[in-house]
């Protein structure tokens, strides 16, 4: 009826039509309409072609949903002509084409298996959306990942907002401004949290903080948006159970996170089923019959083994028909084998027997079948490696080539030619083919890294001291009585150098510097440095033939060094690489025996290195450094000072960092004195002398690692 409907109102809306084109002297004005979509596979690529009357100025504006997966397209001023609202594709990931009117608009909807991005062009009157290859979750990551957006940006833009808000059912709402409406953005589901990377973006500062809104009643927890490199990253972090969607419009980008609800008269799908759902509802109906049901409903093809017997009551609401299957033949014992679109179904014994015999005959065939020998060149393994890997017993044990290998069968074998690092391999045809591909994945070049390591010593030394030298003597023995060298004249006072040229320098000859001895010796002294500045005063009495002398010594010296070793190496990926310069120095060492003998101990620079390249491009380091230097000098031969480390790193392709560092710091003040005459005020500091000395030093070891590509290691 509502069809009929529809027809009456086009055949209406044709009739003004033409009656308006009358009364306008046959001038019409055709609204533009969307006359046919289909799906279609060009080159392993899915193509959505959606035909129109007439070609469009613009490609419409469209967004994306993850949950469930679809694509929207809207179309401005565009009718619906197709004469249905659903297009049944069901090819690759598209299942199915909504098509609906309103408003003056019409939307086409893509119904997607998986969430996907896609591409939009105009080709004359028709619109062409390119859908992108989706992968197949892993086992190791079960995440899926939704790329937005038809491209990304050139350039990196900022991202204008961040909100958080709380929907009426009670979800979480993300809201994220964008730059424009290019912005690729990465979406994944990652533990109990999600991720979104906004790729080539930057964040304010004002806009990079953890939003805590565990106070709205959502399951969202926490928002923390940070900036990674040219990206933006999001973890969204929710609790209990929960479903999420995202979908963006224009320059705006939401995420929707809510409870999920829970149907109790519903049996929750298990991992892995994905089949259309069906109700069943029997009472003790026959398994065969229950069996032709399904089939019907999947148009699959069912084969029933005559073993197949008894009835089975059951109510199935709202479950995928693959899981209903499963229920089924457990509840009956049954197995499953499936070849294209038949399903056999028996008991597992049967099954399991049918499997064995299967088995068993092909391995029959194989020791029948004739061998023939194949050679395969290597390019960058080595043969003998390889032949051992190929010809190594399995753990079941066995051993050489006559059987229990792993990859070769009991009458294969396998010989390397070193020469032309070749191997010949001896087996039948299906065995030399996975040998092929087995060899196609070992002989591949291996990644190298350049280690560089910069092992960084300062030393900052300082010392000060101040001393003095005070003498006096009476010459009048040494001259036999009064007038002995016949001086005479004034007092003199007289400066100099030291306390040795002060005294030559008062006219008393070698005599009276013999015989002066100070009576207050304390120099200033510094451990580092080995002369220092002096000044010596002198004052001589001719008449009394007395001398009295004070020398005043003072040194301060400051030092600063630095040494920086450098070693770097190339190696292969997870090969263990080692770089060493230095000395070997002697030593005798005293054998069992009694005998003498010299042996040489090493004091070298070493860089000791084995890389692992991630699959994320990261690089991890196993690292044993050494940095000797020549010590003391003892009895029993030259000791040797150490710095060693020994570690393990995650570092950044290209990335420096530091993995360790000494620093030692030391301080002393040391004072000499003459007891009781050193502690007077002033006067006594010409009766001691006083020491203060600080020596740093400080190691510093960085590494930088570097995988060579193939353009670096053409320069």
């Amino acid at each position: 009826m509502k069809q009929k409907n529809v027809a009456s109102l086009k055949a209406l809306r044709c009739v003004a039509g033409l009656a308006g084109a009358a009364l306008l002297s046959g001038v019409a004005l055709a609204q533009v309409a969307i006359q046919s979509v289909t799906g279609t596979l060009q080159g392993g690529t899915e193509v959505v072609r959606i035909d129109l009357s007439e070609a469009l100025v613009a490609v419409p504006t469209g967004f994306t949903t993850q949950s469930p997966a679809r694509i929207a397209l809207d179309f401005l001023g565009v009718e619906n002509a197709l004469g249905r609202s659903l297009v049944e594709v069901n090819q690759g990931n598209l299942k199915s084409v909504n098509v609906v009117e309103a408003s003056g608009r019409s939307r086409v909807v893509l119904n997607l298996k998986q969430a996907t991005s896609y591409r939009a062009e105009l080709q004359g009157k028709t619109l062409l959306v390119v859908l992108d290859p989706t992968v197949a979750p892993s086992t190791a990551q079960p995440a899926t990942n939704t790329v937005f957006a038809e491209n990304q940006n050139i350039d990196t833009l900022p991202l204008k907002d961040v909100d958080f808000r709380r929907g009426s059912d009670g979800s979480g709402r993300i809201i994220v401004g964008l730059a424009n409406n290019q912005v690729g953005v990465d979406l994944r589901q990652q533990g109990k949290g999600l991720t979104i990377d906004f790729l080539r973006s930057s964040l304010s500062e004002g806009l990079r903080r953890r939003l805590d809104v565990t106070d709205f009643g959502t399951p969202v927890q926490l928002v923390t948006t940070t900036q990674q490199g040219e990206r933006v990253r999001m973890v969204i972090e929710a609790n209990g159970d929960w479903e999420h969607s995202a979908y963006q419009s224009d320059n705006q980008f939401v995420i929707e996170v809510r409870q999920k609800k829970v149907d109790l008269s519903k049996l929750t799908p298990g991992p892995g089923y994905s089949g259309e759902k069906l109700s069943l509802n029997f009472q003790n109906i026959e398994v065969r019959s229950l069996l032709q049901v399904i089939a019907d409903f999947t148009n699959f093809n069912i084969v029933t083994s005559d073993t197949v017997t008894g009835a089975l009551t059951l109510r199935l609401k709202e479950v995928p028909w693959d899981q209903a299957l499963q229920i089924i033949m457990d509840a009956k014992g049954l197995g499953m084998r499936k070849n294209g679109s038949v399903l056999w179904i028996a008991p597992k014994d049967e099954i399991d027997d049918r499997t064995k015999k299967d088995f068993q005959a092909a391995l029959d065939i194989q020791k029948s079948e004739p061998l023939k020998t194949q050679a395969f060149q290597l390019n960058y393994a080595k043969a003998d490696a390889i032949v051992e890997q190929l010809t190594k017993p399995s753990g079941g044990g066995g051993g050489g080539n006559g059987g229990g290998t792993r990859f070769l069968s009991e009458r294969g074998s396998a010989i390397a030619e070193p020469r032309t690092n070749q191997i010949f391999v001896s087996d039948t045809a299906g065995k030399l083919e996975d040998i092929r591909q087995l060899i196609a994945n070992l002989d591949v070049a291996v990644r190298q890294v350049m280690i560089e390591a910069r092992i960084v010593e300062a030393r900052d030394t300082f010392g000060r001291s101040l001393g003095v030298k005070l003498g006096g003597s009476d010459l009048r023995a040494a001259r036999g009585g009064d007038g002995g060298y016949g001086l005479g004249g004034n007092n003199r006072i007289v400066f100099g150098s030291s306390y040795s040229n002060a005294i030559a320098s008062s006219g008393g000859g070698p005599a009276i510097i013999n015989t002066t001895a100070p009576f207050v010796n304390l120099p200033a002294s510094i451990g580092s440095a080995s002369s220092f500045g002096n000044f010596a005063l002198s004052i001589f009495n001719p008449a009394s033939n007395r001398f009295l002398d004070l020398e005043i010594s003072a040194m301060e010296a400051d030092g600063k060094g630095r040494i920086v070793s450098s070693p770097r190496i190339i190696t292969a990926d997870q090969v263990k690489a080692i770089i060493e310069q230095g000395t070997e120095f002697p030593y005798s060492v005293t054998a069992p025996n009694g005998a003498t003998t010299l042996a040489f101990k090493k004091a070298v620079l070493k860089l000791e290195v084995t890389p692992q390249i991630t699959p994320e491009g990261n690089i991890i380091l196993e690292l044993d450094i050494n940095k000797d230097s020549r010590g003391e000098t003892t009895s029993q031969g030259v000791a040797i000072e150490t710095k060693h480390i020994k570690t393990q790193v995650l570092i950044e392709n290209g990335g420096t960092i530091v993995i360790g560092g000494i620093f030692e710091l030391d301080e002393s003040n040391q004072e000499n004195k003459i007891p009781l005459l050193g502690d007077v005020p002033v006067i006594g500091n010409l009766f001691k002398n006083k020491t203060k000395e600080s020596a740093k030093r400080e190691m510093l070891i960085f590494i930088t690692p570097k995988v060579i590509t193939e353009r670096l290691g053409q320069r």
